[in-house]
């Protein structure tokens, strides 16, 4: 379960310099953050920051953003940051619907969903991270043959987003019901935080990449 309420931490957020406050005056220009030409790879619902701060610290050569909306939680992964900062990584917080308001067509090279909020009931369809109203903000921003790597314990939600792709705009490139148990999938796999709760527990993991036909 997400914290949402720990005192202090949107003033905590508003002050911390791993933080871009002004993303949407800002759009198309996240970039300048980095003041390189590297690849721009995006976490969507990033909580704590495990992963993504684990995948800039191996990548040294492509620029992290990761994107939470709950100030609780962001607040973790700039603890995390301040401990040991890292040049190649930056948070927003902010709400997922507004990712097009702040990167720019073909800004973004891949996008990444671990363990997102199922949003069980129907009529919250189309708030679920990989449902076709996400699916189109993302081709806004993807680059020509940019991917999206998901992952999730919860099969209704994998089945919903498996239904969800639309074939003319997105090729599916891998799926597994097993990731641990697929040898080629996981290799080099990052675990989130639910991750290594949900796999201890026995929970096998799906994944699915897709890529961006153009």
């Amino acid at each position: 379960m997400r914290l949402k309420n720990v005192p202090g931490s949107k003033e905590y957020i508003a002050a911390s310099k791993f933080v871009i406050h002004d993303e949407t005056e800002r759009k198309g220009k996240v970039r300048e953050y980095f003041s390189n030409d590297k690849p721009i790879r995006i976490e969507i619902g990033m909580g704590k920051g495990q992963f993504i701060y684990e995948l800039a610290r191996l990548n040294p050569d492509i620029n992290y953003v990761g994107i939470e909306k709950y100030s609780s939680v962001l607040l973790r992964a700039i603890q995390k940051m301040e401990e040991e900062p890292l040049d190649n990584l930056i948070f927003i917080r902010m709400d997922a619907e507004e990712i097009t308001d702040v990167f720019d067509k073909d800004e973004v090279d891949r996008i990444y969903l671990n363990f997102s909020d199922p949003w069980p009931k129907d009529r919250h369809a189309k708030r679920r991270l990989e449902s076709r109203q996400f699916l189109a903000r993302y081709k806004e921003i993807l680059k020509s043959k940019g991917l999206i790597e998901f992952k999730t314990d919860n099969n209704d939600l994998f089945e919903f987003a498996l239904e969800e792709i639309n074939e003319e705009d997105w090729a599916l490139l891998a799926c597994t019901r097993d990731l641990h148990a697929d040898a080629k999938l996981n290799e080099g796999n990052i675990m989130t935080e639910y991750e290594a709760k949900f796999s201890a527990a026995g929970n096998p993991i799906n994944k699915y990449i897709l890529q961006r036909k153009s």
